[in-house]
């Protein structure tokens, strides 16, 4: 049986886990709207992809990571940046083009990563970030680290080539990687319903003898028990396995989408019943896990991170001319 769901899942989290959850989505929400300000005032340039709505998708899979792990996604990447580790001044630094960025101003929103935090990009090509990651998975097992490759793709992605062949090797050679579909109903502006013949794209590794399950992607403790489960299947040997993140961007596929394939009441309607952020600060106020004026201190520590971010990506000086020579091939 090619798709098949383990009853195992992750431990129950304590409510320090909890609140760490919490803050890390509102950080997430918090930059990505900043960023979309530094937008529309003309500070950032090119194009710049939003992860607005889809913060549990990251938090929950990273909140079972292994030490060892890897993650590598496509360009809309900032959420799953910061909840590796990067450092908020640096990402805002690179979105605005100055010297600070983790590519030293020369990458923007899509192309910037961090070998010490094992953040192998962002990438604009679509899907071209599934082969690479399936070659981390093989890093991974060649180096016998106990790594696995956490590889994000989209719901359009997800039709390209590219991924199929990736799937086969990951498969053939038992490679340790978890394909993260992130489906947010709509890829670049085309609903799935148009565009994936099949709707279940959890199945798509069916082929291959990869298992796979659905998620909902709007639970940070639905993907975080889903990722358990995933991450246990590929640290223990067994080959790759999927997970369809059935999620919603509340934004436009970029800032310069408006998005009129939808309607407002749609958004309106997942924004108020759906809510990643909503939906656990609700957890957390039921169970006394936290209180009102915690999570207002919480909502100010983090918008200080990203007021400090966005002041740094203005001050930072724009990157020396000199720059253009550097970074092209690694000196031996």
């Amino acid at each position: 049986m090619a798709t098949k769901k383990k009853e195992r899942g992750a431990a129950e989290p304590t409510p320090q886990e909890l609140i760490r959850y919490y803050r890390e989505m509102l950080l997430i929400r918090r930059f990505e709207e900043k960023a979309g300000q530094l937008y529309g005032m003309g500070l950032i340039n090119g194009f710049c992809h939003l992860y607005i709505g889809q913060e549990a998708v990251v938090v929950g899979m990273q909140a079972v990571a292994g030490a060892t792990d890897s993650c590598i996604t496509s360009y809309r990447d900032h959420g799953h940046m910061l909840v590796c580790g990067m450092d908020p001044k640096g990402v805002m630094a690179e979105l605005t083009g100055r010297a600070g960025g983790y590519s030293r101003g020369k990458g923007g929103s899509m192309h910037m990563f961090s070998r010490e935090k094992r953040f192998y990009g962002g990438h604009g090509i679509v899907g071209a970030q599934v082969p690479l990651g399936t070659g981390l998975g093989f890093a991974h097992k060649y180096s016998k680290d106990n790594g696995v490759a956490h590889v994000y793709c989209g719901d359009g992605a997800v039709n390209q080539g590219q991924v199929y062949e990736a799937f086969n090797m990951a498969a053939l050679w038992k490679l340790p990687v978890v394909f993260i579909i992130e489906n947010n109903k709509y890829a670049m502006g085309t609903s799935t319903v148009r565009h994936a013949a099949g709707q279940e794209l959890y199945m798509r590794g069916a082929a291959y003898g990869i298992p796979g399950e659905p998620v909902n992607g709007m639970s940070v403790m639905a993907v975080r028990d889903a990722a358990a489960r995933a991450l246990e299947h590929a640290r223990s040997g067994q080959g790759p396995y999927i997970l369809e993140m059935n999620t919603y961007r509340y934004r436009g596929h970029s800032m310069s989408d408006p998005a009129k394939y939808r309607s407002k009441e749609e958004v309106t309607k997942m924004r108020e019943q759906h809510d990643p952020i909503d939906q656990l600060k609700e957890k957390l106020l039921a169970d006394g896990l936290i209180d009102e004026a915690g999570l207002k201190e919480i909502d100010r520590e983090v918008k200080v991170i990203v007021t400090e971010a966005a002041e740094f990506s203005q001050s930072s000086p724009e990157p020396d001319p000199s720059e253009l020579w550097t970074d092209v091939l690694i000196e031996a």
